[in-house]
């Protein structure tokens, strides 16, 4: 888990590298283009499988969640400082949480909803409404964990319909499709530099997926969701030292509130010995 946090902290470091010049749709769809080149090895084994329609529906309908949330992601990183997306992409467990018990029934309780509204209090102490401006950056990233949340549930329910392997397979076919038209609205042809920065992103991605899915079958998800959370650590650090972002002290302190509430939401899951609900924070980005 700790080589799988750095991995997604330089998914951070190479997006923001990217830039603005090329639109964040077409960035995001670049990439995932570029990562279904990892899917080559088992397009014969995905021929054979024969979904039905309601579970081709559901993979369509994470798809799309997932589609708006890697674009708005793309977005967000390219307009705020590290430690701020690394701080508010902490909310996607929380929404999770709070889908979970509005769509599939999970009970929500009494700590659940203080952890809920503590994690909330978090979101507010970095976005400081009314004391700083919030940017369209900001706002994005809001919407970017909402999104991922919605993609999360959905794939909760297609764990019990379908493998894995097709779970992941069909998220990266569905999001090329979708955000195909996006990128060609406003296409930029890239440099053959970002091309390389885009293959960086997709190479390392697809690095940190495959080391948590290790860690995952190691350990717990009470053992390994704590060490997520050195993303901040390294995000902050990251941000000062390479791209010259000042340390902002609430973005820290936010991003701290929210780690102790999805900590505890992990911890009671752990100690109720229920089904984790909650998703590790790496899995919610692109």
């Amino acid at each position: 888990m700790v080589v799988t946090g750095l991995q997604f902290v330089g998914v951070t470091a190479l997006v923001k590298t990217l830039g603005t010049r090329i639109p964040a749709p077409e960035a995001a769809f670049l990439r995932y283009v570029l990562g279904l080149l990892f899917l080559l090895p088992v397009l014969g084994q995905l021929r054979r499988l024969r979904p039905g329609g309601r579970v081709m529906a559901l993979f369509g309908l994470r798809g799309l969640a997932h589609t708006v949330g890697v674009a708005l992601w793309f977005y967000a990183m390219a307009r705020i400082p590290i430690a701020d997306v690394t701080a508010m992409n902490y909310l996607s467990p929380i929404y999770v949480t709070l889908g979970a018990a509005l769509f599939l029934g999970e009970r929500l309780a009494a700590r659940r909803i203080l952890a809920i509204v503590v994690a909330l209090l978090g979101a507010l102490i970095i976005l400081r409404p009314g004391f700083r401006e919030v940017g369209t950056g900001h706002l994005a990233m809001l919407f970017t964990a909402i999104f991922f949340g919605a993609s999360y549930l959905t794939a909760k329910r297609l764990s019990q319909e379908a493998g894995p392997g097709l779970v992941v397979a069909m998220l990266s076919i569905t999001v090329t499709i979708g955000l195909a038209p996006l990128a060609v609205m406003n296409w930029v042809w890239p440099t053959a530099w970002e091309m390389l920065i885009l293959f960086g992103v997709a190479c390392v991605a697809t690095g940190g997926h495959f080391t948590m899915t290790l860690a995952f079958r190691a350990a717990p998800l009470a053992v390994t969701q704590p060490v997520t959370f050195l993303q901040l650590v390294w995000a902050v650090a990251l941000g000062a030292l390479v791209f010259g972002e000042g340390i902002d002290p609430f973005v820290v302190l936010g991003g701290l509130v929210i780690v102790g509430a999805v900590s505890f939401i992990s911890w009671r899951e752990a100690v109720l010995k229920g089904r984790a609900v909650t998703p590790p924070v790496p899995a919610t980005k692109g």
